[in-house]
C-alpha cells in the first residue's frame, strides 16, 4: 500500500502545487484539506481532481474534532501543513484572521494531530509533520549577510508574527511531546496559480489590463525569489528524508530589488505581448511604503543542500519567464479572480501614511 500525505491549505498557491507534484510525480496517495477562503481555489487542481488517488475535504483546520476524525480515517503518514493566511499587506489591514488562522489553527491542528500519532502502531516511528514557514519571521537584514536556521527571531509585521508564533508552537510540541516535526522557512515564491494580490502576480495582470504598477517606497527592497515547483520539490524532500526537530531554510538565491522584478515583468510583456506604442515601464509609480515593510531577506540553503541534496532548478529570468508566460495563456483561471477580488485599493495602502499607529477599524466597530 501506499503512503498517504495530507496537505493542508492544498488549494492554495503552493499546497495545490505540492498536491500535483505528489500525484503526478510519485505514487502516493494524496488527501487535500482547504477550508477556501478567498484565496483557495479548487480550479488550482482542476489537472489531478479525477485521480484515484487525490481526495479533497473542505474543512478549517480549527475544527479539531473533525480534523482528528480524518486523519484516522485517512491515516496519512505525512502531514505537510501549508494552510496559513499569508499576505503581509492584509494582515495590515486585518490583523485578527491571522492570529486565528496562522496560531489558533495550528494549535489545533497539533493537537488533533498529536492525539492521531499517540494512537498510531506501526507508522508511530516514521511519521512526520511538516510545518511550511517563512523567512519573514527573521525581520529585515541590512545591504550585507543571510537568514540561516540559527537566525534570531525578529517579526515587523502581523502576518510574519503570526508564522513566528506559529513556528515557537510547533516546536513546543517537538521538545514537549515528542512529536516529530519539522520546519522549513522559504523565501518569496512565485510562478503559476498564484493569487494576484503579490508583486509578480499582480503586476502582469496590472500591467496587462494597462494600470498603474504600484511599487512600494523608492523600490530598492530586496527579497530572494523562489520557483514555487523547486519549493514543492524542497518539501518532498524534507518531510521524506528531513530529521525530526529540524528546520531547514529554502531561498532561490535570487535576490532582486522590487523594482527590478518590476521592471523584468515589463520587459517581458514587452517582448510577449508588446503594446501598440511605448513600453509596460512606463506604468510603473511609485507610492508610500506600507508600515514595517523589512529591508532586505536573503536566504542560506546551505543546510538542505548539503544534507539532502536539494538544489533550485530555475534560475530567477527562466521561471519568470514561465510565470509571465502561464498568466497570459491562462486568462480562464486569473480572470474570475480578478472580477470577484478587490476594490481598486491594494490591500495595506490604505494606511501606508500612518506606520505603527493603526487600530484596525473593525476592532473599533466591536467595541463601541
Amino acid at each position: 500500500m501506499g503512503k498517504v500525505v495530507l496537505v493542508t491549505g492544498g488549494a492554495g498557491f503552493i499546497g495545490s502545487t505540492l498536491v500535483r507534484y505528489l500525484i503526478e510525480r510519485t505514487g502516493y496517495e494524496v488527501v487535500c484539506l482547504d477550508a477556501l477562503t478567498y484565496a483557495g481555489d479548487l480550479r488550482s487542481l482542476k489537472d489531478v481532481e479525477n485521480s484515484k488517488r487525490f481526495r479533497f475535504e473542505k474543512m478549517d483546520i480549527r475544527d479539531e474534532r473533525n480534523v482528528f476524525s480524518l486523519l484516522k480515517e485517512t491515516r496519512p503518514d505525512y502531514l505537510v501543513h501549508l494552510a496559513a493566511e499569508s499576505h503581509v499587506d492584509r494582515s495590515i489591514d486585518g490583523p485578527e484572521e491571522f492570529v486565528q488562522t496562522n496560531l489558533v489553527g495550528t494549535c489545533r491542528l497539533l493537537r488533533a494531530a498529536r492525539d492521531y500519532w499517540e494512537g498510531l502502531e506501526e507508522k508511530k516511528r516514521t511519521f512526520r509533520f511538516h510545518h511550511v514557514s517563512t523567512d519573514e519571521v527573521y525581520g529585515s537584514l541590512g545591504e550585507t549577510g543571510c537568514f540561516t536556521e540559527e537566525s534570531v527571531y525578529d517579526p515587523h509585521n502581523p502576518y510574519s508574527a503570526s508564522k513566528a508564533g506559529s513556528d515557537h508552537l510547533v516546536r513546543a510540541w517537538f521538545h514537549t511531546y515528542g512529536f516529530p516535526v519539522l520546519i522549513t522557512n522559504c523565501s518569496n515564491n512565485y510562478g503559476p496559480y498564484h493569487f494576484p494580490e503579490k508583486l509578480i502576480p499582480l503586476t502582469i495582470l496590472d500591467a496587462l489590463e494597462q494600470k498603474p504598477l504600484q511599487v512600494y517606497g523608492n523600490g530598492k527592497h530586496v527579497r530572494d525569489w523562489l520557483f514555487v515547483e523547486d519549493h514543492v520539490r524542497a518539501l518532498f524532500k524534507v518531510v521524506t528524508e528531513g530529521e525530526p526537530g529540524r528546520t531547514y531554510i529554502i531561498g532561490g538565491n535570487m535576490e532582486r530589488r522590487n523594482i527590478d522584478v518590476v521592471e523584468s515583468i515589463c520587459d517581458l510583456l514587452d517582448e510577449l505581448r508588446p503594446l501598440r506604442s511605448g513600453s509596460y515601464r512606463g506604468l510603473i509609480t511609485f507610492t508610500a511604503d506600507r508600515p514595517g515593510n523589512d529591508f532586505r531577506y536573503a536566504i542560506d540553503s546551505g543546510r538542505i543542500r548539503s544534507e539532502l541534496g536539494w538544489e533550485p532548478s530555475e534560475t530567477f529570468e527562466s521561471g519568470l519567464r514561465k510565470t509571465v508566460l502561464w498568466f497570459l495563456e491562462n486568462e480562464w483561471w486569473w480572470k474570475p479572480i480578478r472580477e470577484n477580488h478587490g476594490d481598486g485599493v491594494r490591500p495595506g495602502m490604505r494606511h501606508a501614511d500612518r506606520p505603527g499607529r493603526y487600530l484596525d477599524q473593525a476592532s473599533r466597530d466591536r467595541s463601541s
